[in-house]
């Protein structure tokens, strides 16, 4: 069965009247408007609604001294340690898409430096964005490669 539009309402207790405000004594909001006597509250936007006001004082964030640089955009680097390569098989090539399998590595972005904590017995080629020079010499020790995977930059909408 479909509505008739034109007996439509809305549910018990659906929507509430606004308050008149300065309809007579007899309403209760009459004259001031529930807003008390003179000051800085009863005026038109005197309410206090800013964050950090502070009655008229200079605010705190305006007293202290601006430090420091935030880069707007910084670069993620996920450190990953030799040891957790000793999981990996004999021969594998080691990539992103494999560490991404492995689950060492998450989210979107990010470039891949592999570091020389731990030991590594096992003959492993290795793409990363960095490493370490004490990662470098204990994978050349165990008799893999590390290779160097350069970073494209994203192209600039112009």
């Amino acid at each position: 069965m479909t509505p008739i539009l034109s007996r439509l309402t809305y549910p018990e207790g659906g929507k509430k009247s606004e308050k008149r405000l300065g309809r007579g004594i007899g309403s209760g909001l009459g004259k001031t408007c529930g807003k008390g006597t003179k000051g800085q509250k009863c005026r038109h936007g005197g309410n206090f609604g800013k964050l950090h006001f502070q009655g008229g004082q200079t605010p705190l964030q305006r007293r202290l001294p601006k430090r420091g640089f935030r880069v707007p955009f910084p670069t993620e680097v996920i450190a990953i340690n030799l040891a957790d390569l000793e999981s990996f098989p004999s021969g594998h090539t080691i990539d992103e898409a494999a560490l991404r399998d492995a689950r060492l590595v998450q989210g979107r972005g990010a470039q891949i430096k592999i570091l020389g904590v731990g030991d590594l017995t096992k003959k492993l080629n290795i793409h990363a964005h960095a490493f370490s020079k004490s990662a470098l010499e204990k994978i050349e020790k165990a008799g893999g490669t590390a290779n160097v995977v350069l970073v494209v930059p994203a192209k600039a909408e112009g």
